[in-house]
């Protein structure tokens, strides 16, 4: 049996560690197939020693970075401000923080998505009209933007 063209690029870089490869090889599928991104492509950022991949949830929005890391790897405070920096494009607006998407990958293939960002983030509003007028919410924005 073949193996898939993109997981034989992965496997080309300068990465060391194969559970790293085969994590972004789930995420690369789970991300163009299963979540139908665009533009998913991967990028080898052999400093960090791992696999990143750069894709668009939808055409005209910019571009996400995700970072696939395996369930048995541990990420101290420092490693993850490492990845944050390294890892993460650079912004057009100043302003706004820097930020990557960890892909914590299972070895059963499970995903678990972590969007992680230097600095806090006001939330969006919920997607659901009800919760727009809830007072809750209201409160929540109000405490938010002191």
């Amino acid at each position: 049996m073949a193996a898939h063209p993109t997981l034989t690029e992965m496997m080309s870089l300068e990465i060391s560690d194969s559970t790293q490869i085969y994590a972004a090889f789930v995420v690369f599928l789970d991300l163009l197939e299963g979540r139908n991104w665009h533009e998913v492509k991967h990028v080898g950022v052999a400093e960090l020693q791992l696999v990143c991949l750069h894709a668009r949830k939808r055409e005209q929005e910019g571009v996400q970075v995700m970072v696939p890391v395996p369930v048995h790897i541990s990420l101290s405070h420092e490693r993850i401000r490492e990845i944050l920096e390294k890892a993460s494009l650079p912004q057009d607006d100043p302003d706004t923080p820097l930020s990557v998407t960890l892909a914590i990958v299972e070895t059963d293939s499970t995903i678990v998505y972590y969007k992680v960002t230097d600095g806090f983030v006001i939330p969006d509003p919920p997607d659901d009209t009800k919760d727009v007028d809830n007072k809750q919410w209201r409160k929540k924005r109000k405490k938010l933007f002191k």
